[in-house]
């Protein structure tokens, strides 16, 4: 069974609501403390702010590039890209443009994720595909072109679309990708028990904004199993 504090170590705490407040962002991050989780995962606007709450921890700040649609131009996602780690952010997940991808203009796709791999050095690089909007064959070769310009992680969805992370499109993902590239299961994932089947299914992380939900739980069942043990 896996243990509660590898599935807390793999979520990215989100808050992207356009309505969020100063007052959300601190107690996202007192979240993610109380709890242990690798990042948060914020609108660029908050980045300063997540980047001074967290100062002298282990927990990264993630922000987004191209949200949620994806159609920015290029030159503005890497540009807003390297702001956002110029301010404190380690990690960028940013949104392929979806449009240029369903209009077969792919050397625009790939075109669009190097400059923002180029811009950010170092920093983490996830690019949000949108699986929801994909036939199969689309999200291999999605999947394919994020490796090929360097993402070091392919996130299933926004999370504002019609559809979130499903079991089968990580194991379609992770069969396309090569070993270095990891997977980032997003959109719908509330529970404990999804948190374990994703990340079963081979997510190296999940993005959620139920975090605090999914760690309760976890430590509910670690104290359920507990008392067992005890009352045996």
């Amino acid at each position: 069974m896996m243990k509660i504090e590898e599935v807390l170590r793999r979520i990215d705490h989100t808050q992207l609501k356009p309505m969020a407040s100063k007052s959300d962002i601190v107690k996202l991050c007192d979240e993610a403390k109380k709890y242990g989780f690798y990042a948060v995962c914020v609108n660029p606007y908050y980045v300063p702010l997540a980047s001074k709450l967290l100062s002298g921890t282990n927990i990264k700040v993630c922000s987004v590039v191209g949200f949620p649609l994806g159609a920015t131009f290029a030159e503005i996602k890497a540009a807003e890209a390297e702001r956002s780690i110029r301010l404190g952010a380690s990690e960028i997940d940013m949104v392929m443009n979806i449009s240029a991808f369903k209009s077969g203009d792919f050397e625009y796709v790939k075109r669009d994720i190097r400059g923002v791999r180029e811009r950010i050095g170092d920093a983490i690089l996830k690019v949000i595909i949108e699986c929801c909007y994909l036939t199969d064959g689309e999200k291999v070769l999605a999947a394919k072109i994020c490796e090929e310009e360097g993402a070091d992680y392919v996130k299933t969805s926004t999370g504002f679309g019609p559809g979130g992370a499903k079991l089968e499109d990580v194991r379609i993902l992770r069969r396309a990708l090569n070993a270095r590239v990891k997977i980032k299961a997003a959109g719908g994932i509330r529970t404990f028990e999804q948190a374990v089947k994703f990340i079963e299914a081979g997510a190296d992380r999940i993005g959620t904004s139920s975090g605090v939900k999914i760690a309760e739980e976890g430590i509910r069942s670690v104290k359920s199993a507990d008392e067992g043990l005890i009352n045996e």
